[in-house]
């Protein structure tokens, strides 16, 4: 069933539901005291325009906009008070940015002390630090997201929390060493701050299984080695450490981490082989190794052991050898860039085993994977035509082989030209010989390809410039297409920004009324794949209430 037509069927039984519910059984009122709280908050903050129906004359602040209150009790659980970067992005209005809220934090949130779900995302507080007692809420609250403002400071100890905990503090300017956390904390990302030292004290001698499923510490100032002490975070799913000064080797007993299903090491300074270790995490669908000093052979187990990759991203390392026939088991991987290395020999025939390639079927456009929190999105940096562009919402839709500048010989195999849904091939930069495979124009989906710096012989593909065979030896008339072609950051490229974005959404998931709605309406509406992430249907419903 559609996506969209599952939200809106989920859409319509909810309000025909609530409305149904609400009109049997009276709805209590907020508490007094915590109306109160609520307007000493708002007086703190400068043009609180969201907030214009926080009144003392609005006597039940539980039909506030943004606030959300216990059903049965009346005591205010949740303030979704974080601004929306779709709407602030797109549109340049006046009235777009006056939802941002600035001022100050209100020591009264601590007044709430029912509240579990705090956003503050996304908003303009200034060169802003955050209060001592502000942490203190981290002791009840199940979700916090402060991501996006300018908060800076250095963040304390987070170990005095009850529940389970989703932590986004990403997009700050924070400062100082990682923060040590509960064993309650589920997600964490401190991604893209000012974060340095080294990742051993937070990481290593833990006394008891952590509950941690999301670490995202890309786009900081950490340093030294990634510790080898994961043994006590078996329950990671998704691991983000793009973009630091980690040197090194990757640590062995990262393959103690059977649940994990990403695992991004770009753009740092590690050296050394894959370890065999890793062979024990066959969950993982993404492998992100990119702008590393790795070295040795791409291991040929890979495509044996982790048999549900969709990504494998390896581009500018160190690695020799062939490219390894068993590759071409991996029937699902939609993204192989092995660019820039020291790799030889040919291009295995089997090429054509790689069948998600091969399908013209539109997948969802974004890769998600599963938390005990509901999903998040994953997201990559790829070259295409020359631009680095970031892909996150766009990600599952991009079918992309690039092989350039590696030292590979022999001929393109015609194998290559069945891989039909292709959107980008580049073999640029190797010793390729024989004729450009005369059908590769059949390949109806390929926008980008580049068969240049090679001594290819053969005719150009008409609808591709001739910067794209430079190098090759080329006669007769340019081959047809039966296409026009469309320039792919129209269709799928999503520019990276200057904060160079990772657009990883944690979606939170409350217990009690809706879970207990959703395990009874749930199976009657879906009945395939399409519930891996059924919690972002939810997160949108409650949106709609402002």
């Amino acid at each position: 069933m559609d996506f969209v037509a599952i939200y809106l069927l989920m859409l319509l039984c909810l309000n025909i539901f609530t409305d149904s519910f609400s009109k049997g059984i009276p709805q209590p009122s907020c508490i007094k005291s915590e109306r109160q709280a609520l307007l000493k908050i708002k007086q703190q903050l400068k043009q609180p325009n969201m907030l214009a129906d926080w009144k003392a004359g609005n006597e039940d602040c539980c039909k506030w906009m943004r606030v959300f209150c216990n059903t049965v009790t009346g005591h205010v659980t949740e303030l979704q008070l974080g601004s929306s970067k779709d709407t602030i992005a797109s549109s340049r209005s006046k009235k777009a940015g006056s939802l941002k809220l600035g001022g100050k934090l209100s020591p009264a949130l601590l007044d709430l002390k029912h509240l579990s779900y705090l956003d503050l995302s996304n908003n303009d507080f200034g060169p802003t630090q955050i209060p001592d007692w502000f942490w203190n809420l981290t002791s009840q609250l199940q979700y916090l997201n402060i991501s996006g403002n300018q908060f800076q400071g250095k963040i304390p100890d987070l170990l005095t929390n009850q529940a389970s905990l989703v932590l986004d503090l990403s997009f700050n300017n924070f400062t100082g060493s990682l923060p040590g956390i509960s064993l309650n904390v589920t997600v964490l990302d401190l991604s893209n701050n000012v974060l340095s030292g080294s990742m051993s004290q937070f990481l290593c001698h833990k006394k008891h299984q952590m509950e941690l499923e999301v670490l995202n510490l890309e786009g900081n100032h950490l340093s030294g080695e990634i510790p080898d002490c994961w043994e006590k975070w078996r329950s990671l799913v998704a691991i983000e450490l793009c973009n630091n000064n980690f040197s090194g080797g990757i640590p062995s007993s990262m393959g103690a981490l059977t649940s994990l299903e990403s695992l991004h090491l770009r753009n740092n300074h590690l050296e050394g082989e894959i370890p065999d270790s890793l062979t024990n995490c066959t969950q993982l669908l993404t492998l992100d190794f990119a702008a590393n000093h790795l070295s040795g052979e791409i291991p040929p187990w890979m495509g044996e052991r982790l048999s549900k990759l969709i990504i494998i991203s390896f581009q500018s390392n160190r690695f020799h050898g062939h490219v390894p026939e068993q590759i071409c088991g991996l029937s699902s991987l939609q993204i192989l860039d092995l660019s820039h290395n020291n790799l030889s020999g040919n291009i295995p025939s089997c090429i054509n085993n790689l069948t998600a390639m091969i399908s013209r079927k539109m997948s969802r456009g974004k890769i998600s994977y599963k938390t005990s929190k509901g999903c998040f999105f994953d997201n990559m940096a790829l070259m295409i035509k020359g631009t680095m562009l970031d892909y996150s919402n766009t990600l599952g839709l991009i079918k992309l082989v690039d092989l350039s500048d590696n030292n590979l010989s022999g001929e393109i195999p015609e194998e290559m030209t069945m891989l039909t849904g292709l959107l980008s091939l580049n073999l640029s930069k190797n010793h390729l010989v024989g004729k450009i495979p005369s059908n590769i124009g059949a390949i109806k989906t390929l926008e980008c390809v580049d068969l240049s710096e090679n001594n290819l012989s053969g005719t150009q593909l008409q609808s591709f410039s001739t910067s794209s065979f430079l190098g090759n030896t080329l006669y007769g008339p340019p081959l047809p297409t039966s296409k026009t072609l469309v320039p792919a950051s129209k269709i799928v490229g999503e520019q990276v920004d200057n904060r160079k974005q990772v657009d990883w959404n944690f979606i939170w998931i409350g217990i009690g009324f809706w879970c207990g709605f959703l395990c009874v309406a749930y199976p009657l509406l879906v009945t395939n794949s399409l519930d891996a992430c059924i919690f972002s249907i939810l997160t949108k419903l409650k949106i709609k209430h402002f």
